[in-house]
């Protein structure tokens, strides 16, 4: 079988073909192959230059073997795989977070699983097999056992939120009550009085920390908190609370969910009954997802930058991983983006 010049293997070439073709040991070909250093700049660069011939590409496996290391994070959620695909931040999330793991030749684990039994399972499962180097730690709950869970077993964190129990992992960080806060803000502004909230599940902290954000507004700004009922972040939940918010004696002005997908499903249970947004009632959303431009109307919603987070965590559990002391990192607080489903409430 003919192959490429200098290469003796029938598969793919090795370091010891690189290391035949640049005249030199496999040791200085794996020292420059893995940008470590040791091996003079000149002696690098045509230790390069002889891969790139050869067409030489890592093997993944014997990178593992050497090292012991997997190449590999995780992301378990606990959720329905219906509900995750529907929810647009993780997949935003995931695309930021993969952009910085394939320039490192990293690889994601991805599991969904039932329940809270099945995620702790999860995460032992992944330590004890070796199968991931270090995980993201989403939907922050009041009293996360998760935390707890991970530095028993020995596998590094990095959260999405600052836990209210005390951790040892970095978490990266968004101010979402500011965005709340403003979204509130600007409906007072407006005229509004009757400010009801649609929130995510309490046991959520990003729920109870939006809600508070909500609550904590009206009480500063005079007016005491309308109703707030408690949904699940899907579009059913959203619309059910809707429903039963415009059913009350005296329904609100203004309705503030906690994310786009409910916001959304309220605009549509309001164009169901007849109700003008904003005319008769005006909607604020969360998240700022790419469909809430183009609603009819485009929705007022606050704006995070799920794929911007997705690239930052990566790359604090990558350094995480590789030894370097983990710091919290803060991300650009949430903006409220003014759009046309929120106006002075009518006479």
């Amino acid at each position: 079988m003919f192959g490429r010049p200098g290469v003796t293997t029938r598969d793919r070439p090795t370091i010891a073909d690189v290391a035949r073709a640049a005249g030199v040991s496999k040791g200085a070909v794996s020292f420059a192959l893995n940008g470590r250093p040791g091996v003079a700049e000149e002696t690098r660069a045509r230790i390069l230059a002889a891969a790139r011939a050869l067409g030489w590409t890592p093997s993944h496996r014997a990178r593992a073997l050497s090292s012991s290391r997997a190449f590999a994070v995780g992301l378990v959620m606990s959720r329905p795989p219906e509900l995750l695909g529907a929810d647009p931040f993780f997949p935003s999330f995931i695309a930021g977070a993969e952009a910085v793991l394939v320039d490192r030749q990293e690889a994601l684990v991805l599991q969904v699983v039932p329940g809270r039994e099945a995620e702790e399972d999860s995460y032992r499962r992944l330590a004890a097999d070796g199968r991931v180097d270090g995980v993201f730690l989403t939907d922050l709950r009041v009293d996360d056992p998760r935390i707890a869970l991970l530095e028993q077993i020995s596998l590094p964190a990095v959260t999405l939120g600052r836990p209210d129990v005390d951790s040892t992992f970095p978490a990266v960080v968004v101010d979402e009550r500011s965005g709340i806060a403003a979204a509130v803000a600007h409906l007072v502004a407006l005229g509004h009085e009757r400010i009801a909230h649609v929130a995510g599940p309490a046991h959520f902290l990003h729920g109870a920390t939006r809600r508070a954000a909500w609550e904590r507004t009206l009480v500063d700004a005079g007016l005491p908190p309308g109703r707030c009922l408690v949904a699940d972040f899907s579009a059913a939940g959203g619309a059910r609370a809707t429903r039963e918010l415009l059913d009350t004696g005296e329904p609100p002005t203004a309705i503030v969910y906690a994310n786009d997908l409910m916001a959304t499903a309220g605009l549509a249970v309001a164009m169901e009954r007849g109700i003008d947004v904003p005319g008769q009632l005006s909607i604020t959303g969360f998240d700022d997802t790419e469909i809430a431009a183009h609603l009819r109307p485009p929705l007022t919603t606050v704006r995070t930058d799920a794929f911007g987070w997705g690239k930052v965590a990566a790359r604090t559990l990558l350094d995480l991983i590789d030894g370097k002391p983990g710091a919290d990192v803060e991300m650009p607080p949430a903006q409220l983006v003014v759009r046309a489903s929120t106006a002075p409430p009518a006479p």
